[in-house]
């Protein structure tokens, strides 16, 4: 997962986005999605002759067909009632020319799958004061959920704070940092020690 934004400069974007999006296609990496962060009540004000700009870029690369994909489903579902069932005809893949159909059964569920932009508030926790860009835990905590199982290692090379290692703690999940600035290190180290984990009483 890469989030990334553009500065503006003489009336135009960097595009440093798309640039480390194309960047990571050109050594290997697939760009498995192309996501988007909606910052809710928060963002760059931006000129006086452009829009607010409320939202970042989220790349989730790969190498390859991603290992793990845990979907989060919690968008309500307009066609959800109790128990209810959908009859779905579909014609049989064996031969196109049939004219004849086969019956499956469709349970509809209550929540469906997530679109691919979220709208989260940016961080209001205390640390945000500390660092430029801290991300919200539930940002964070949600796309370590969607690309990871418990056991897991998450890998954060731009620590900072360390969000990412807070959650990925939270969650069941090991967790290695890189972090140039000594003083965020000190930073994520006491908010790591403030961290229960998933078997922590």
């Amino acid at each position: 997962m890469w989030i990334v934004n553009d500065a503006t400069k003489d009336y135009s974007e960097s595009g440093s986005s798309f640039r480390q999006a194309l960047f990571f296609m050109d050594v290997g990496f697939k760009l498995f999605d192309t996501m988007i962060w909606c910052k809710d009540g928060g963002g760059a004000v931006g000129s006086n002759l452009s829009y607010a700009q409320n939202f970042e870029y989220m790349f989730v690369l790969s190498k390859g067909k991603p290992k793990t994909t845990n979907l989060i489903y919690d968008k309500p579902n307009l066609s959800f009632k109790a128990d209810k069932k959908i009859e779905v005809y579909e014609k049989s893949r064996r031969n196109v020319e049939q004219t004849n159909n086969k019956k499956r059964v469709i349970k509809v569920l209550e929540k469906s799958k997530r679109n691919n932009w979220w709208v989260l508030t940016p961080a209001q926790e205390e640390c945000s004061s500390w660092h430029p860009a801290v991300y919200p835990q539930e940002l964070v905590r949600d796309h370590v959920i969607s690309w990871s199982n418990e056991g897991d290692l998450v890998l954060d090379p731009f620590m900072g704070s360390g969000t990412t290692a807070k959650v990925a703690r939270s969650l069941g999940r090991k967790y290695i940092g890189f972090e140039i600035s000594e003083e965020y290190v000190k930073l994520a180290n006491k908010r790591l020690q403030l961290t229960k984990t998933l078997f922590d009483d």
